[in-house]
């Protein structure tokens, strides 16, 4: 992976970095006042509308349900291209839930302001593939 530090890379290691830590604050801090999430992108149960959660408040409780309910999650990122504002990394994110180790394989993208905030973190994974990896720790 490319070890320059633009700033959408920076963020979204950032963001990794933190839900590696299990730092909720840390992470809600790296977001912009009208940040999102969107994982995955479009509905799911974590987002039955499909709108992203937008806001420090709605981010906060996305966490509380998908990040929040992780023993450990890994980020097994193959690599990452920024160009303007924004960072994508590709690869494999690996959480561990109920004794279960379960595999997302996508495409992970950060998109920042000027300050370097994350305005919007989406996540294009598939609910169904990844499922089809659970399997006991």
């Amino acid at each position: 992976m490319t070890v320059e530090q633009h700033p959408a890379r920076a963020a979204g290691l950032a963001s990794q970095a933190a839900v590696r830590a299990k730092d909720k604050e840390s992470w809600l801090d790296l977001f912009a006042a009208d940040g999102s999430v969107e994982d995955p992108v479009g509905r799911s149960g974590f987002d039955p509308a499909g709108t992203g959660h937008h806001g420090r408040a709605a981010i906060g409780k996305f966490w509380d349900m998908s990040i929040g309910t992780t023993e450990s999650i890994e980020f097994l990122f193959d690599d990452s291209f920024a160009c303007g504002s924004e960072a994508v990394f590709t690869g494999t994110i690996r959480s561990v839930v109920g004794g279960m180790v379960i595999d997302a394989e996508g495409v992970f993208t950060y998109r920042v302001d000027d300050s370097g905030k994350i305005l919007a973190l989406r996540a294009f994974w598939e609910i169904e593939r990844a499922m089809r990896t659970a399997r006991k720790v």
